[in-house]
């Protein structure tokens, strides 16, 4: 994996996690159900593929829950604020 492609897929997997969490939190109405979807999902397809992410892949899907666990922060702030929407 080349260094720019590295570099990409860290924003492409935190907008990404921000994006489906923040969604999900807008439909479901709960804050952090989405992270635990995500650790489940990610913990789930590692462990049925039997697959050992190298420290690339470890890094990519770190930032991939560094953006669900902030669309879950940006929602509870907004909850707080008064925004009854979310």
């Amino acid at each position: 994996m080349s260094l720019l492609q590295f570099m990409v897929s860290i924003v492409l997997f935190t907008v990404l996690g921000f994006g489906i969490g923040f969604i999900l939190n807008m439909i479901l109405k709960t804050t952090w159900l989405p992270v635990v979807i995500a650790v489940g999902v990610v913990v789930g397809a590692l462990v049925y593929q039997k697959i050992v992410p190298g420290v690339w892949d470890a890094i990519i899907l770190g930032c991939g829950m560094a953006g669900t666990v902030g669309s879950g922060w940006t929602i509870a702030t907004l909850r707080k604020k008064g925004y009854r929407m979310f």
